[in-house]
Protein backbone atom coordinates (compact mmCIF):
# COMPACT_ATOMS: atom_id res chain seq x y z
CA UNK A 1 0.00 0.00 0.00
CA UNK A 2 0.96 3.40 -0.98
CA UNK A 3 1.55 6.05 1.98
CA UNK A 4 4.20 8.62 3.01
CA UNK A 5 6.96 7.01 3.97
CA UNK A 6 7.02 4.78 1.21
CA UNK A 7 6.86 7.42 -1.31
CA UNK A 8 9.40 9.34 0.11
CA UNK A 9 11.75 6.17 -0.20
CA UNK A 10 10.95 5.40 -3.42
CA UNK A 11 11.11 9.29 -4.56
CA UNK A 12 14.86 8.42 -2.15
CA UNK A 13 15.67 5.68 -4.73
CA UNK A 14 14.60 7.21 -8.26
CA UNK A 15 16.84 10.23 -7.10
CA UNK A 16 15.28 12.49 -10.14
CA UNK A 17 11.76 13.94 -10.98
CA UNK A 18 10.90 15.09 -14.04
CA UNK A 19 8.83 18.39 -13.23
CA UNK A 20 6.57 18.22 -16.67
CA UNK A 21 5.14 22.26 -16.81
CA UNK A 22 4.15 22.40 -20.66
CA UNK A 23 1.60 25.18 -22.83
CA UNK A 24 -0.17 22.06 -23.56
CA UNK A 25 -1.78 19.25 -22.47
CA UNK A 26 -0.66 17.08 -25.16
CA UNK A 27 3.13 17.91 -24.86
CA UNK A 28 2.42 17.00 -21.37
CA UNK A 29 1.23 13.75 -22.12
CA UNK A 30 4.09 13.14 -24.94
CA UNK A 31 6.68 14.65 -22.37
CA UNK A 32 5.59 11.65 -19.96
CA UNK A 33 5.23 8.93 -22.62
CA UNK A 34 8.80 9.13 -23.93
CA UNK A 35 10.65 10.07 -20.62
CA UNK A 36 8.71 7.06 -19.29
CA UNK A 37 10.84 4.98 -22.43
CA UNK A 38 13.81 6.52 -21.33
CA UNK A 39 13.33 4.82 -18.23
CA UNK A 40 11.69 7.39 -15.36
CA UNK A 41 9.13 6.22 -13.07
CA UNK A 42 8.23 9.42 -11.42
CA UNK A 43 6.97 12.61 -12.33
CA UNK A 44 5.73 16.09 -11.15
CA UNK A 45 2.56 17.48 -13.34
CA UNK A 46 2.42 21.42 -12.55
CA UNK A 47 -0.63 22.84 -12.32
CA UNK A 48 0.41 25.44 -14.82
CA UNK A 49 -0.11 22.91 -17.35
CA UNK A 50 -3.35 23.12 -18.82
CA UNK A 51 -5.58 20.49 -17.98
CA UNK A 52 -3.45 19.45 -15.21
CA UNK A 53 -5.80 17.75 -13.40
CA UNK A 54 -7.18 15.50 -15.84
CA UNK A 55 -3.40 14.99 -16.58
CA UNK A 56 -3.05 13.66 -13.34
CA UNK A 57 -5.82 11.24 -13.82
CA UNK A 58 -4.91 9.78 -16.60
CA UNK A 59 -1.31 8.53 -15.65
CA UNK A 60 -1.96 7.49 -12.55
CA UNK A 61 -5.03 4.98 -13.84
CA UNK A 62 -1.71 3.39 -15.97
CA UNK A 63 -0.25 2.68 -13.05
CA UNK A 64 3.03 2.31 -14.41
CA UNK A 65 4.71 5.77 -12.13
CA UNK A 66 4.81 7.58 -9.20
CA UNK A 67 2.60 10.66 -9.89
CA UNK A 68 2.91 14.05 -8.43
CA UNK A 69 1.40 17.29 -8.31
CA UNK A 70 3.56 20.58 -8.76
CA UNK A 71 2.81 24.45 -8.47
CA UNK A 72 0.60 23.42 -5.56
CA UNK A 73 -0.30 26.78 -4.04
CA UNK A 74 -3.79 26.33 -1.84
CA UNK A 75 -5.48 23.78 -0.20
CA UNK A 76 -7.99 23.38 -2.38
CA UNK A 77 -5.79 22.99 -5.49
CA UNK A 78 -3.87 19.97 -3.20
CA UNK A 79 -7.51 18.34 -2.82
CA UNK A 80 -8.31 17.97 -6.22
CA UNK A 81 -5.02 17.25 -7.20
CA UNK A 82 -5.26 14.16 -4.64
CA UNK A 83 -8.77 13.40 -5.67
CA UNK A 84 -7.37 13.69 -9.02
CA UNK A 85 -5.00 10.35 -7.50
CA UNK A 86 -1.33 12.52 -6.91
CA UNK A 87 0.70 10.71 -4.56
CA UNK A 88 2.73 13.66 -3.66
CA UNK A 89 2.35 16.98 -3.15
CA UNK A 90 4.74 19.96 -4.52
CA UNK A 91 4.41 23.69 -3.72
CA UNK A 92 6.59 26.16 -5.29
CA UNK A 93 6.15 28.44 -1.52
CA UNK A 94 5.41 28.50 2.14
CA UNK A 95 1.48 27.27 2.49
CA UNK A 96 1.17 26.51 6.28
CA UNK A 97 -2.19 24.43 5.55
CA UNK A 98 -0.90 21.96 2.93
CA UNK A 99 0.64 19.53 5.57
CA UNK A 100 -2.16 18.68 7.20
CA UNK A 101 -4.54 18.44 4.00
CA UNK A 102 -2.12 16.06 2.35
CA UNK A 103 -1.81 14.12 5.56
CA UNK A 104 -4.94 13.60 6.01
CA UNK A 105 -4.82 11.12 2.98
CA UNK A 106 -1.19 9.80 4.10
CA UNK A 107 0.70 11.58 1.52
CA UNK A 108 3.63 13.42 1.21
CA UNK A 109 3.92 17.17 1.13
CA UNK A 110 6.84 18.91 -0.49
CA UNK A 111 6.96 22.90 0.96
CA UNK A 112 9.19 25.31 -1.26
CA UNK A 113 11.67 27.65 0.37
CA UNK A 114 14.79 29.55 -0.47
CA UNK A 115 16.04 30.53 2.95
CA UNK A 116 17.04 29.17 6.48
CA UNK A 117 13.96 31.06 7.79
CA UNK A 118 11.53 29.75 4.97
CA UNK A 119 12.86 26.17 5.79
CA UNK A 120 12.32 26.37 9.36
CA UNK A 121 9.16 27.84 9.03
CA UNK A 122 8.24 25.02 6.25
CA UNK A 123 9.07 22.04 9.10
CA UNK A 124 7.41 23.66 11.81
CA UNK A 125 3.97 23.51 9.12
CA UNK A 126 5.12 20.23 9.07
CA UNK A 127 6.30 19.58 5.63
CA UNK A 128 7.71 16.03 4.49
CA UNK A 129 10.49 17.71 2.30
CA UNK A 130 11.49 20.97 0.95
CA UNK A 131 11.93 22.10 -2.50
CA UNK A 132 14.64 24.50 -2.48
CA UNK A 133 13.51 26.80 -5.62
CA UNK A 134 15.71 28.21 -7.67
CA UNK A 135 18.44 26.38 -6.28
CA UNK A 136 21.17 27.70 -8.87
CA UNK A 137 20.90 31.09 -8.14
CA UNK A 138 20.57 30.43 -4.64
CA UNK A 139 24.45 29.39 -4.79
CA UNK A 140 23.99 25.44 -6.22
CA UNK A 141 24.98 22.44 -4.90
CA UNK A 142 26.99 24.18 -2.33
CA UNK A 143 24.48 26.10 -0.94
CA UNK A 144 22.54 22.49 -0.33
CA UNK A 145 25.60 21.18 1.61
CA UNK A 146 25.03 24.29 3.69
CA UNK A 147 21.49 23.80 4.45
CA UNK A 148 22.26 20.26 5.27
CA UNK A 149 24.76 21.20 7.39
CA UNK A 150 22.31 23.53 9.33
CA UNK A 151 19.65 21.32 9.07
CA UNK A 152 20.38 17.60 9.24
CA UNK A 153 18.30 15.04 8.59
CA UNK A 154 15.70 17.27 6.73
CA UNK A 155 14.73 16.00 3.46
CA UNK A 156 15.81 18.54 0.54
CA UNK A 157 14.84 18.55 -2.95
CA UNK A 158 16.70 21.32 -5.28
CA UNK A 159 15.03 22.24 -8.25
CA UNK A 160 15.61 24.88 -10.82
CA UNK A 161 18.84 25.27 -13.19
CA UNK A 162 20.12 21.97 -12.47
CA UNK A 163 22.10 20.39 -15.41
CA UNK A 164 22.63 16.40 -15.68
CA UNK A 165 26.49 16.99 -15.34
CA UNK A 166 25.63 18.53 -11.34
CA UNK A 167 23.43 15.44 -10.75
CA UNK A 168 25.56 13.92 -8.46
CA UNK A 169 27.25 17.14 -6.50
CA UNK A 170 23.56 17.46 -5.43
CA UNK A 171 22.73 13.87 -4.13
CA UNK A 172 26.58 13.84 -2.41
CA UNK A 173 25.87 17.46 -0.89
CA UNK A 174 22.42 16.16 0.87
CA UNK A 175 19.29 16.00 -1.59
CA UNK A 176 16.66 13.12 -1.25
CA UNK A 177 15.90 13.77 -5.16
CA UNK A 178 16.45 16.89 -7.28
CA UNK A 179 13.73 18.18 -10.39
CA UNK A 180 14.27 18.57 -13.57
CA UNK A 181 12.75 20.45 -15.73
CA UNK A 182 13.38 22.60 -19.13
CA UNK A 183 16.64 20.48 -19.45
CA UNK A 184 14.17 16.99 -19.56
CA UNK A 185 10.95 18.63 -20.50
CA UNK A 186 12.23 20.61 -23.38
CA UNK A 187 8.76 21.70 -24.90
CA UNK A 188 10.57 22.90 -28.10
CA UNK A 189 12.00 19.60 -29.20
CA UNK A 190 8.75 17.89 -28.11
CA UNK A 191 7.04 20.16 -30.66
CA UNK A 192 9.40 19.11 -33.32
CA UNK A 193 8.85 15.40 -32.77
CA UNK A 194 12.59 15.23 -31.59
CA UNK A 195 11.64 11.99 -29.50
CA UNK A 196 15.49 10.94 -30.46
CA UNK A 197 16.69 13.87 -28.45
CA UNK A 198 14.85 13.99 -25.65
CA UNK A 199 15.23 10.41 -25.12
CA UNK A 200 19.03 10.74 -25.36
CA UNK A 201 18.89 13.42 -22.48
CA UNK A 202 16.55 11.26 -20.25
CA UNK A 203 18.67 8.31 -20.34
CA UNK A 204 22.01 10.56 -19.81
CA UNK A 205 20.58 11.68 -16.52
CA UNK A 206 19.97 8.47 -15.41
CA UNK A 207 23.48 7.13 -16.13
CA UNK A 208 24.34 9.94 -13.83
CA UNK A 209 21.74 8.75 -11.12
CA UNK A 210 23.44 4.72 -11.71
CA UNK A 211 26.98 6.41 -11.34
CA UNK A 212 25.90 7.88 -7.84
CA UNK A 213 23.73 4.84 -6.89
CA UNK A 214 26.81 2.25 -7.76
Amino acid sequence: MVNKNTVLAQLSELRVIPVIRTSEAENALTAFQWLSEAGFKTFEITLTTPDAINIIVQLTIKKNALIGAGTVTSVKQAEKCIEAGAQYIVSPCLVPDLPDVCHQYDIPCFLGASTPTELHLAMKAGADAIKIFPVSLMGGSTYIKTLSSIFPGVLLMPTGGIKPNEIQEYLERGALCVGLGGVLVNETLIKKGEKKKILNIGMEVLKQVKQYSS
